[in-house]
């Protein structure tokens, strides 16, 4: 009976750990790997300011067709009515004019020996009444000529939508240096996991070898203690490198805009860094910031023809056809029916008292503050690219003296661990060299680290982050 307790504890004992066996490895599949690519298109679909910079893309691109639309008729319907009490009354008297005519002509006639009949013309009286006029129709007007305005504006609205364009690849490349960042973060937070795994199980290894020489009296219980020390310090560094771990997922999870206790696992992999990145100058033309700057004096040089505009003559076509009634003649109305008008409307400044020339010469000032904008900050640009540069030459000697103290720290410990074993050494000698190289373990790490941050740096300084 007893045994068959016990083998039903096993039993239990055996199921229970193949149950938490089977949840850690399906936990384990759950968890997505995904790489730096993954990240960077996430991160692109997630960012709120990039989903700006398109809305403000079509913004403009919207803008532009309406302006665009200012080169073609304009159509529009209209209609006035009008309710007026005046009326009254008006004697055509006709014997002022008429009647020295006739009487001339019955002179000439008498002449000729022929007699004319008696004529009279009667005066005519004229009632007139307004009343109620109403007129309607369609309008339409067509710009000719209007100093350039038209044209100046469309060209400030193709400009506008070109910088919108460039600010959504200034954004992007903002976007991937904030998601490389975030994703070389977790790579060297779990890479740092591993160095202090490493560094522990060498001073667990050290721990089990001098309890057994205490055991057998070759070593005083003073040396454990100091291995035990070191152990304590070495899981403290653990759990901070392991909660350093939890943070940095939680931040790449929300640039990438996902939930952020969501289990996700990174390849680990920098992508690699091109040794001869930085042979090609300080050449700054593929940056957007630049392109930006050049747009914007473009917009200053399209703004000021506007305003020269409005010292120029404005000529314009006007039609209209339409439908007209009202003012009532003898109780009859006099106007109603359909009717076609058109013409020509020209509009010429003379003197505005200084006001428009001044206003040009706010906008020559305005260019020149552009152009003068445009120089000072591709000179800053210029001297960004070059300190981005010797921070990625700065960086890749760091890498390669952090790998060869690496090594030199390696082959110390490692004579050092022959030594002490031998006798010819004490433990705090052996310690230290294990201190050191788990130190350059971590320099090397963060020298990776930094590298890489320092080409995707270098990468935006020179514009060439997005292509």
């Amino acid at each position: 009976m007893i045994k068959q307790d016990k083998n039903h504890r096993h039993t239990s004992l055996l199921k229970s750990l193949l149950l938490v066996c089977g949840l850690s490895m399906s936990s384990s599949l759950m968890a997505e790997t995904i790489s730096i690519e993954l990240c960077r298109e996430q991160a692109l679909q997630h960012n709120k300011d990039r989903q700006q910079a398109a809305l403000t893309t079509r913004q403009a691109e919207y803008t532009q067709r309406a302006t665009h639309a200012l080169f073609f008729p304009d159509f529009s319907l209209m209609g006035l009515g009008i309710y007026d009490t005046g009326k009254g009354n008006q004697l055509l008297d006709f014997t002022p004019v008429v009647g020295p005519a006739l009487n001339g002509l019955g002179t000439w006639a008498a002449s000729m020996g022929m007699q004319l009949p008696e004529m009279s013309i009667p005066n005519y009286e004229l009632d007139y009444k307004f009343g109620f006029l109403f007129t309607g129709g369609v309008l339409m007007k067509q710009p000719v000529y209007m100093g350039g305005k038209i044209r100046a504006g469309y060209s400030m609205a193709k400009t506008a939508v070109a910088m919108a364009r460039v600010n959504e690849r200034l954004t992007d490349a903002q976007v991937i240096q904030q998601a490389d960042e975030a994703y070389a973060q977790v790579v060297k937070a779990e890479q740092l996991v591993k160095v202090a795994q490493s560094y522990q199980r060498l001073l667990e290894e050290l721990d089990r070898n001098v309890e057994s020489a205490i055991r057998h009296g070759l070593k005083m219980q003073n040396d454990r203690t100091k291995v035990q020390v070191k152990i304590n310090e070495v899981e403290l560094n653990l759990r901070r490198a392991e909660n350093g771990v939890r943070l940095a997922k939680m931040n790449l999870c929300h640039i990438i805009g996902r939930p952020l206790d969501e289990s996700l696992q990174v390849d680990g992999i920098y992508p690699e860094v091109d040794d001869a990145q930085t042979l090609q100058g300080y050449d700054i033309s593929a940056r957007p910031e630049l392109a930006l700057l050049d747009y914007k004096t473009e917009l200053a040089t399209q703004e000021l023809k506007v305003v020269r505009s409005e010292l120029l003559p404005q000529v314009a076509l006007l039609a209209r056809y339409g439908y007209t009634k009202g003012l009532e003649l003898n109780n009859r109305t006099l106007l109603d029916g359909w009717n076609f008008a058109g013409g020509v409307t020209v509009s010429i400044p003379l003197y505005h008292f200084g006001e428009r020339a001044n206003k040009v010469k706010a906008a020559q000032v305005k260019q020149q503050q552009a152009q003068l904008e445009r120089e000072n900050k591709a000179e800053l640009m210029q001297l960004e690219l070059a300190q981005a540069a010797n921070k990625l030459d700065e960086a890749r000697l760091e890498k390669q003296l952090a790998e060869k103290s690496l090594t030199q720290c390696e082959e110390n410990m490692h004579l050092s661990k022959q030594q002490y074993d031998a006798g010819f050494e004490t433990l705090s000698a052996y310690l230290e060299s294990q201190a050191q190289w788990q130190q350059a373990n971590e320099t090397n790490v963060d020298a990776s680290y930094r590298l890489y941050l320092a080409s995707v740096a270098y990468l935006k300084a020179a514009g060439r982050l997005v292509e």
